[in-house]
């Protein structure tokens, strides 16, 4: 960024035989131009870490280090949101409950997860067992205008949040 003044310019930190010195000054103030968006950086370095703050290009790459895959169709207000809920979508990865929840904050829509669970717990012994079928998800979304949403995408998301093999259908009706 050129003119961006340095908080600490090297100059002024010479032994005074240099403070008169026009090319010691001159290449000192050279580098404080280098320098000083790398001091700039540093000092707002917290800011970079905060989604809300980042800058946007920089949201990005916190969505990877948080470990979220992005997608290029996600607005950045979504996305922010996403890498700023993204501990609490990690605590609850692989329930319903964490599904419906990203599955809104991608959506902004009321979500409804059913699945064909495959957990029974009994003190008696030879309980009826879950249903031998293969296991799935089926995930009904409800916005208020279907064209804004992107079914390919959001399908390729629900795919990525369930195990492999575990069948996904994903409905998006308006209402």
């Amino acid at each position: 960024m050129p003119g961006l003044p340095s908080p600490h310019p090297i100059g002024e930190q010479l032994p005074s035989v240099y403070a008169e010195d026009r090319f010691v000054q001159g290449f000192t103030g050279a580098l404080d131009e280098v320098l000083a968006p790398v001091f700039a950086t540093l000092d707002n370095f917290s800011g970079y870490l905060d989604p809300k703050l980042a800058p946007e290009d920089f949201v990005g790459w916190l969505a990877h280090w948080v470990a979220l895959r992005v997608d290029e169709g996600w607005s950045p207000v979504r996305l922010r949101e996403l890498v700023t809920r993204s501990v609490e979508l990690h605590r609850w990865r692989g329930t319903q409950r964490g599904l419906a929840e990203h599955v809104r904050l991608l959506t902004g829509g009321a979500v409804e997860v059913t699945d064909s669970g495959g957990v029974v717990a009994s003190p008696e012994p030879g309980a009826p067992l879950p249903d031998p079928g293969p296991p799935w998800v089926h995930v009904r979304v409800r916005v208020p205008d279907r064209s804004r949403i992107d079914e390919r995408r959001l399908t390729a998301t629900v795919v990525d949040a369930v195990p492999a093999h575990v069948r996904v259908t994903v409905e998006v009706v308006e209402g």
